[in-house]
Parts: C-alpha cells; structure tokens; sequence
C-alpha cells in the first residue's frame, strides 16, 4: 500500500473473513453471508485535536484486531483490495488474542 495514512482520528482497517461453514459443518454461500465486524488496523491517523489544538493519540494502533458497529466507516479500495475507513469513535473494542 503506497503512502496511505489517514487524518487525524480516522483509522485505516482491512476485514477479517467471516467463517464459511457454520458450526454443525453446513456450506455458507457467499450471498448469504453477512459482513464481518472484525478487522485488522492496518494504518491509524495522529489523534483527535480538540478545541484547544491539542492532539490527543489514539486508543488503537496499527496491526490491533478490532470489532466495529455493523454499518460504520467509508468502503474503500486499495491496491485492489476492499478496506473500511472509521473514526476511532465507531471502534467498539480491541480483541485481545
């Protein structure tokens, strides 16, 4: 990915894939599966600057496994690949392994 960083409190994710077969063994077909609402960070911006420009870091930083709401962030393409841009605030958690 050439030279890609997001602004400010925006974080750059890439989607995890969502399991293809569901626990009894069964074959999920790709137009019935749901998106997954896990990612992986793959860039993060500087901060959120507030009223008073100053910047404060965010919580989460590149390489973080994180779990988002359903309909958050921006659909973009990269490189060729399918990625969500989000504001750190529509981050709901980071998964620890």
């Amino acid at each position: 990915m050439a030279n890609f960083r997001p602004l400010y409190d925006r974080v750059l994710v890439k989607r995890l894939d969502s399991a293809t077969t569901t626990a009894s063994g069964l074959h999920i077909p790709e137009s019935a599966k749901e998106k997954p609402q896990r990612a992986t960070v793959i860039a993060a911006g500087n901060g959120r600057i507030s009223k008073n420009n100053v910047v404060t870091p965010l919580t989460v930083q590149t390489g973080d496994v994180v779990l988002f709401g359903k309909y958050s962030g921006d659909e973009i393409k990269l490189d060729g690949e399918d990625h969500l841009i989000l504001k750190e605030s529509d981050i709901l958690a980071i998964i620890d392994n």
